[in-house]
């Protein structure tokens, strides 16, 4: 593709006259955690936060988005003829999100009830310590073309125009609600089976390698010990060993099955998965633990990053979730292909939370937003710790001292012993 600047507005027209482009109800959204300004999506915390069109927004002065955004902008619009001045756009910023700034784009329209619509993300500093920023436009893009997700209408040097979906983002109960559940899970399989060029090695575990690498640097040696973070070397070496048999599928994963991460049509009933800045191949038990442990989550409280392990899905749960994964495609499973799938995923659920405690512990040091990192990572880390032994059998030292999942005292950890993991 040539540079940005090269790229001309016309080979992004046939998305302008999308029948889904530009006149929704509802924004579009990017993934959240805490809900503060500016948006700053967890480039993992991507999230599209719903708010009823008008209500919870604020007007933004253009100067926030880049000339070349603005640029971008008022030529796209003039394309259209129904737009009363293509100049006079309004910004809203969008809540909740965490490593990029994120702006809903409105322009008046010749008719009073509707307004043309398009997102703006400005890609935040730093986050190419998680993500490779090319590897995730060409996830985009390729998403983009398969109708998985929102259209590319534009490119600037540091950010990029997308289609506004009409449609809501998913709250944090929604993921508990049965109906909803199902069609995610059907959804997850359509995606796990998408056939995306190029390579399809497994970065799983050279990823988690990586974090625990960044994490050492940054941290101190007192949160570092605190962490137990000299451990997690030999804690993702055995957790590859054990989980990495022919058994454990391989499919295209999303990698962020938050809530905020997801969107629905209310009058269709479809879902679409947003964000794909982790989204890599690689094990699908993998993906749904991490879609599970999402369900102890609310970035949408007073103390966003608390997580409640109650609302952690239940066997029964699981099951409903697992079978309908497993027979959307016409397949009905067998009682073993399903036990299977449930014992993968479980084992899955200790790489999500050193996935996403490691990720917590770096952005406590690249990130300056209101969010308390650090706790959120000692949340996942002592889930980890607790659950590891009776997922794997481990002859380990669990950590001692108050467990306490709603982060009220702090947890006491005891060094593992240096006996390996059975395998």
């Amino acid at each position: 593709m040539p540079p940005t600047s090269a790229i001309p507005l016309a080979f992004f027209s046939s998305a302008f006259n999308s029948p889904r482009f530009g006149l929704p109800t509802d924004p579009h959204h990017l993934r959240s955690r805490p809900q503060i300004l500016p948006i700053f999506l967890r480039s993992h915390l991507h999230s599209y936060l719903t708010m009823a069109a008008g209500e919870n927004s604020t007007k933004s002065k253009e100067g926030r988005l880049p000339k070349e955004a603005i640029s971008l902008l008022e030529s796209l619009a003039s394309k259209w003829s129904d737009v009363t001045d293509s100049k006079a756009l309004q910004v809203i910023p969008l809540k909740g999100a965490m490593t990029n700034e994120v702006y809903q784009i409105k322009w008046s329209t010749n008719t009073d009830e509707v307004s043309r619509n398009v997102l703006v993300r400005v890609y935040g500093e730093g986050v190419d310590i998680f993500f490779d920023r090319s590897n995730e436009i060409k996830m985009f893009e390729f998403m983009s073309r398969q109708g998985q997700g929102p259209r590319l209408l534009g490119r600037f040097p540091n950010g990029r125009l997308e289609e506004f979906i009409h449609a809501r983002t998913l709250s944090a109960s929604d993921l508990h609600d049965p109906e909803i559940s199902s069609l995610i899970a059907a959804k997850l399989r359509e995606f796990h089976d998408l056939d995306m060029p190029g390579s399809r090695e497994v970065i799983l575990w050279n990823r988690l390698r990586k974090w625990l690498g960044d994490a050492k640097r940054l941290c101190s040696e007192n949160e570092s010990d605190q962490h137990l973070l000299q451990t997690l070397d030999e804690e993702i070496h055995q957790l590859e060993k054990m989980l990495s048999g022919d058994q454990h599928r391989i499919g295209l994963c999303h990698n962020d099955l938050q809530y905020g991460n997801i969107m629905m049509d209310e009058t269709t009933k479809s879902i679409t998965f947003i964000d794909y800045e982790y989204a890599s191949y690689g094990p699908i038990a993998f993906d749904i633990a991490n879609h599970f442990c999402e369900m102890a989550a609310d970035y949408h409280t007073d103390t966003p990053h608390i997580l409640d392990f109650k609302k952690y899905p239940s066997l029964e749960n699981r099951q409903k979730f697992l079978r309908i994964y497993l027979s959307s495609t016409g397949h009905q499973p067998t009682d073993a292909e399903l036990s299977q799938l449930l014992e993968d995923v479980e084992k899955y659920t200790l790489a999500s939370h050193i996935f996403w405690g490691l990720w917590g512990m770096i952005s406590a040091h690249v990130n300056e937003i209101d969010f308390d990192y650090k706790e959120y990572a000692r949340q996942r880390f002592e889930r980890y710790w607790t659950q590891r032994d009776t997922l794997l059998g481990s002859f380990c030292h669990s950590p001692i001292g108050t467990i306490n999942v709603n982060g009220d005292e702090s947890l006491n950890y005891q060094a593992p012993s240096t006996k390996k993991l059975a395998s």
